[in-house]
């Protein structure tokens, strides 16, 4: 178990990006549960794809094989793409705001754009 891991100069993109959408995707859970709790069960569900895809980012990091961290990375990218059908459907339902949306879609959007473009290049190696 890795807990103090040493950053390099440079990063891992898709690691942090992930990383910092799923804690956003809590903050945005907690205030909004409160507020809109019948509808609990629909943040629920963007809660579990939002935090998952940088869970399944992090697990990808130890993968078994490249067949293994490509089939984590291609979770992670479904997952991403679950994640942009909820915040779709909360803002057209009118739970969430316009400014609230387009924030957190156009981050989960450079997710799924950076996801996209790892998994084409692994399945033409």
């Amino acid at each position: 178990m890795k807990i103090f891991e040493k950053h390099s100069e440079y990063g891992n993109p898709i690691l942090e990006k992930s990383f910092h959408f799923g804690i956003r995707i809590v903050k945005f859970y907690l205030l909004h549960v409160k507020e809109e709790y019948q509808i609990k069960d629909l943040l629920k569900q963007l809660l579990r794809s939002g935090t998952s895809i940088g869970a399944n980012v992090a697990e990808s990091q130890e993968a078994a094989s490249k067949k293994d961290f490509l089939n984590k990375l291609t979770i992670a990218l479904k997952e991403a793409r679950e994640t942009e059908y909820w915040l779709k459907l909360l803002k057209e339902a009118s739970v969430i705001t316009e400014k609230e949306f387009i924030s957190l879609f156009n981050d989960c959007d450079e997710i799924i754009r950076l996801l996209v473009s790892i998994v084409k290049k692994l399945k033409d190696v």
